[in-house]
């Protein structure tokens, strides 16, 4: 049996992937730009803000949430969301690596 495209990479290949395709939306960025904004937990404001509909947000928070990059909490009939810091930090440590490497070609192309 041949291996599986994800098994060909390494495991912070396939974990940074995954974040960055959870991110690679311009509504996601846009929500986490809101939650980063506000520094807090955001509660059923983004409809308004972002001028989409309920269930298109919806939608993406639970893309945000399942990749980890955002938590929530349930208080009653409301979810609340704020910045996973654990996996922001290790999202911000891996682009930072991977940027890094680059030196600069002096005569590319």
């Amino acid at each position: 049996m041949g291996l599986t495209k994800t098994e060909i990479f390494t495991q912070e290949q396939n974990e940074l992937a995954s974040l960055l395709k959870a991110i690679a939306h311009p509504a996601r960025i846009a929500i986490l730009q809101k939650i980063i904004a506000v520094d807090t937990c955001i509660c059923g404001d983004l409809v308004e803000e972002l001028g989409l509909a309920q269930a298109t947000i919806s939608q993406h928070l639970k893309e945000l949430k399942t990749a980890g990059i955002i938590q929530g909490t349930i208080e009653g009939v409301t979810v609340c969301y704020c910045i996973n810091p654990i996996t922001w930090k290790k999202l911000k440590t891996q682009l930072s690596t991977f940027f890094s490497t680059y030196k600069g070609a002096a005569n590319c192309c």
